[in-house]
Order: C-alpha cells, then sequence, then structure tokens
C-alpha cells in the first residue's frame, strides 16, 4: 500500500468544521467528533502537487474551466460507472446542496410537493422547506437490517401537485447500492406521472465490492431526459472545503433552466482550486481510492465485530456504500433525546443521531468511519464504557 491511514493527522486548530466546531455545535467539549461526511486521510499526492502549482504560480483571479477538467470527469465516469456523457451536460455548482436548492426553485412553486424517501439526507428536506414547498414521505421499508423502497406507497403519494423526487443513490444513512430493477420501477413510475427525478450521486465511488453504483441517467434515454444526476469529488476524495460539484444533465431544457437559477446567485464561476485538484483526482487518485475503500472496510469490520463481542446491544447494519456506519440503538429503549445525551455527556462522541434524517431514523446513530483505526477503536471504547453504566 502505497498511503498510510492509521497515521493521525492533527486537524484541530485547522479551522475544520469537523474538528474546531463541534463544541459549539454539540455544546459539549472534549467529544470525538464521528458526524459530519469528511474524511481523516490526506488526499492523493497528486491533488497536493496541483494545488501547490497554482499556488506558486501566485494569481487566483476568475477562472474558468479548462477542456482537460470536462475530459477527466467524462474519462471518470466512463472508466469506473460505464456512462457515456458529453462536456455540454457537465454545469458547475458549488456544492450538491446549493444544487439541490437552485433545483427546488428552478423546477417547481411555493406550495408544490416534493418527495424523498427516509431516513435520508436531511439537507433533502431543508432544501425543500426552505423554499416553501412541502415534503411528502415515501419512507423506505426496513426488512431484515436492509432497507428497500416501498413502490405502492410511492405512487400512492404521487398527484398532481408532486413536482420530483429526491433520489439518494447510492443511500445515506442507509449504505444501500440501489439495483438496476429498483431504479427502473422508481425511474418508470416517475416517467409515468410526470415526475423529475433529482438523483443525487455523491457517494457514487465510495461503493465496496463486489457492489456496482448505477447512475440513474444511464439506464435509458428516457431516464436521462427526466433527470438530472448530481456528482461531486468532494465525498470521494475529500475536497468539499474546495466547493466544486458537477451537476450532469443531458436535458437540453432542463440544463439551460437550471444554469440560468444559477446564475441568478452568481454561484456558477468555478474556485481555481477546486478545478485543479478535481482534475488531478479524477486523472490520479484511483489508487488513493481503493486504497480508501479496503480502509474503511476495515474499520467496517473491526466496529462490527467489536459491538457484536462486546456490545451486542447496538447492530451495525450491512453496508454497501459510503463511509458511514448506521448503527441500530433501538434495543437500548431510549428516546431519541436521551440516546443523544448518553452519547455526547457520557460517551463523549459526536455522532449524527437518526431522527434528523426524518421518519424511520429515530433511535439510530450515523458513524463516520473515514477516519484512522485508532481513533475507531476509541469511540467504540467509549460508547461501551457508558453503555455499560447505562445498563448496570
Amino acid at each position: 500500500m502505497k498511503y498510510d491511514f492509521d497515521k493521525v493527522v492533527e486537524r484541530s486548530n485547522t479551522a475544520s468544521v469537523k474538528w474546531d466546531a463541534t463544541e459549539e455545535l454539540f455544546g459539549e467539549k472534549e467529544l470525538l467528533p464521528l458526524w459530519v461526511a469528511d474524511m481523516d486521510f490526506k488526499v492523493p499526492d497528486e491533488v497536493v502537487k496541483a494545488i501547490q502549482s497554482q499556488a506558486e504560480h501566485g494569481i487566483f483571479g476568475y477562472t474558468t474551466r479548462k477542456p482537460s477538467y470536462y475530459e477527466a470527469i467524462i474519462d471518470w465516469m466512463k472508466d469506473h460507472h460505464n456512462w457515456v456523457i458529453e462536456k455540454e451536460w457537465i454545469c458547475h455548482s458549488p456544492g450538491v446542496v446549493t444544487a439541490l436548492n437552485l433545483i427546488v426553485q428552478a423546477f417547481s412553486e411555493p406550495g408544490d410537493k416534493i418527495i424523498v424517501q427516509p431516513p435520508v439526507y436531511y439537507p433533502f428536506m431543508k432544501a425543500i422547506q426552505n423554499h416553501d414547498r412541502q415534503v411528502v414521505y415515501n419512507p423506505l421499508l426496513f426488512n431484515e437490517g436492509r432497507f428497500e423502497m416501498d413502490f405502492e406507497d410511492l405512487i400512492s403519494k404521487i398527484d398532481s401537485s408532486v413536482k420530483m423526487i429526491l433520489l439518494c443513490n447510492p443511500q445515506n444513512p442507509g449504505g444501500r447500492v440501489w439495483t438496476e430493477s429498483e431504479l427502473k420501477r422508481l425511474g418508470d413510475i416517475c416517467l409515468e406521472r410526470g415526475v423529475l427525478v433529482v438523483s443525487d450521486e455523491i457517494h457514487q465511488d465510495l461503493v465496496f465490492k463486489p457492489g456496482k453504483h448505477i447512475p440513474f441517467s444511464a439506464i435509458s434515454e428516457q431516464f436521462a431526459d427526466n433527470s438530472i444526476i448530481c456528482t461531486a469529488p468532494s465525498k470521494t476524495f475529500n475536497l468539499a472545503g474546495l466547493q466544486t460539484s458537477n451537476i450532469i444533465i443531458s436535458n437540453k431544457a432542463l440544463r439551460e433552466k437550471f444554469v440560468m437559477e444559477g446564475d441568478k446567485y452568481a454561484v456558477t464561476m468555478s474556485n481555481s482550486f477546486g478545478a485543479l485538484a478535481t482534475e488531478a483526482a479524477y486523472n490520479h487518485g484511483g489508487q488513493w481510492l481503493e486504497e480508501v475503500l479496503d480502509y474503511v472496510e476495515g474499520n467496517l469490520h473491526f466496529i462490527t465485530k467489536y459491538f457484536k463481542s462486546n456490545l451486542p446491544v447496538l447492530k451495525v447494519l450491512p453496508l454497501e456504500a459510503t463511509y458511514l456506519a448506521w448503527i441500530d440503538c433501538r434495543e437500548l429503549g431510549l428516546t431519541p433525546e436521551e440516546l443523544e445525551k448518553l452519547f455526547l455527556s457520557k460517551a463523549k462522541v459526536a455522532l449524527n443521531q437518526g431522527y434528523v434524517f426524518g421518519p424511520g431514523g429515530e433511535g439510530f446513530v450515523r458513524m463516520n468511519l473515514a477516519c484512522s483505526r485508532s481513533t475507531v477503536e476509541k469511540a467504540a471504547q467509549q460508547m461501551k464504557e457508558a453503555i455499560i453504566q447505562l445498563l448496570l
């Protein structure tokens, strides 16, 4: 292996939201932060070199995106996801969450309904509520530790006021990689009823073998024509601070409307470091990503085995994608408030509480595994000690 992910990189006092803002956000001191989805791993060497080269140039003016930037994205999607896209389809946004807010405004009106499938990434709901649209829940089914789509409920929820569905593919926080048959069923339902599919595929590269991510738009031309695909290198290569995402829209009319909405808020300008980092990562980061996935999977195996042996009251769900463990704590019999207090005040571990992900998330927590093994071990030990004290 080329990279040493066991090495702990000190992130305190680096303006890290994860490490420097946790006390302010959670109201407790000396917390081990395993909540927000960024990695404690250094980025690929080639990304660092690309940024250093630009920094040495010494001029950071308004920036456009070079042809090689688009080529890197096109090649990555083809090589890693068997998805053939064109340069013109690639639109810029500072982030996927920004894009979701723009999409909600561009393709719906106040009072319209937008479907989400909870438990799901909570900014989905915020992007809808921010603009006076109505959230419609199509809750996922939880069968034997695995999430599944409830298509009958989806059909029942669609009426003339429903304008779009926000799909999380792969799913966050449950870690599902949706199969082609599942995506086809959802796509057919939405096509038949005139519902736009907005697919957040930011975790597309973080899939464990033998799983395979399927881009929603790659399934058929009809699906591509009725969808907007949100991608970014930020989760894959730990580049969230460089605010660069790529929104892929093959339908020209949809694309022009999205770009027009972005222009209203002047958010279509590129970040010079973000563009360079994206290009370098997609061109040279393949080995780094393979090693990260192997390491995170090792962390997953550790935490699963540790809880099974030492704390069987907690159940770690099988994870098909993402570096975010979804842990079932319902056997503790605690309210969401009590569960949150237990981990913050007693275990001193900052996790995402499941209830924030919407209906079906209550009693679960989300734990970031993209960190050193020693950090995971420390968190597990602290959680064990707190829960044993609770159960005495």
